[in-house]
């Protein structure tokens, strides 16, 4: 006889900031599922929305998924549920801007914000301002918006014969990125100019989104250092960052994601042997000690 459990997914990791970026969601590209199993397994006190949540750019009636929108109703959730939601505006959201300072509950539009993390400051802005292809020729970065699309409906094809092959995924867009030159020039400045700037204000953390390259590095110039941080995206690298007793971490979902969360729901019928990998991977919370 095969015995059922059913596991009650209280087992959420408490974390003080969760930064999420570049999400794209309403396009091929966007992983919504992935997200919504990582949103799943957290319980954050502030969750940062830092830029091209959704691709207001390349957004098409006839394409927005139902995990699309899963995820932006388990956003509103958790800001119901006392989560304080700041959605910083990007290049493919820019249309939020007219909304800046804007505040609904718990949920706030900002196009950059300072916060106070133990007593030191952190910098949190999308960075396409320092985009000089968006700021001079709009369409022209759009143009590239959709040949980069393009690029990774294709990938999503290749990868869905790989796994039918049982070979790991590939990123045919994260390939030419490392592997141009001028790619990883402009990668390289815009850290740097960041970083500069963070320092001459007095920062002791600079988080960013836009490049899709998830980062935690110290910068330093002559004037002082600060960290620099780069929350990846949700189209390639499926990360985000994490701050939590004072430490910030990069979240990779193909590295840490936690079995016992899905897309779909917070409790899930289970056969026994899954239930025994289940608490290999999540420490159940400690029983507290009944008193009288």
């Amino acid at each position: 006889m095969q015995y059922r459990l059913i596991l009650d997914l209280n087992l959420k990791r408490k974390v003080e900031v969760a930064v999420i970026s570049d999400v794209h969601l309403g396009t091929y590209g966007c992983h919504a599922k992935q997200l919504l199993t990582y949103l799943n397994s957290i319980e954050p006190k502030r969750l940062i929305l830092n830029g091209d949540i959704i691709d207001i750019w390349q957004f098409k009636k006839r394409y927005f998924p139902k995990a699309h929108m899963s995820v932006i109703k388990k956003i509103m959730d958790l800001a119901a549920n006392g989560t304080e939601v700041i959605y910083i505006t990007g290049n493919h959201d820019e249309m939020l801007r007219k909304f800046t300072d804007c505040e609904i509950g718990n949920i706030s539009i900002v196009n950059k914000i300072v916060l106070e993390l133990d007593g030191k400051k952190a910098w949190f802005f999308h960075g396409d301002v320092f985009d000089i292809s968006i700021q001079n020729a709009k369409w022209l970065a759009k143009l590239g918006g959709w040949g980069y699309d393009l690029l990774i409906l294709l990938n999503s094809g290749v990868n869905w014969f790989l796994e039918k092959s049982g070979k790991e995924r590939y990123s045919l867009s994260k390939k030419i990125k490392n592997s141009v030159k001028g790619a990883i020039k402009y990668i390289n400045d815009f850290e740097t100019v960041a970083t500069d700037l963070a320092i001459e204000n007095g920062y002791d953390y600079v988080v960013c989104g836009h490049i899709h390259q998830p980062k935690m590095i110290v910068k330093e110039n002559k004037h002082g250092k600060t960290i620099y941080l780069n929350s990846g995206d949700w189209v390639e690298n499926f990360t985000a960052l994490e701050y939590q007793f004072k430490r910030w971490k990069i979240y990779n979902y193909d590295e840490d994601k936690l079995a016992p969360f899905h897309a779909d729901e917070d409790i899930k019928e289970i056969d026994v042997k899954d239930l025994i990998a289940a608490i290999t991977i999540v420490e159940p919370p400690k029983k507290k000690n009944k008193s009288n």
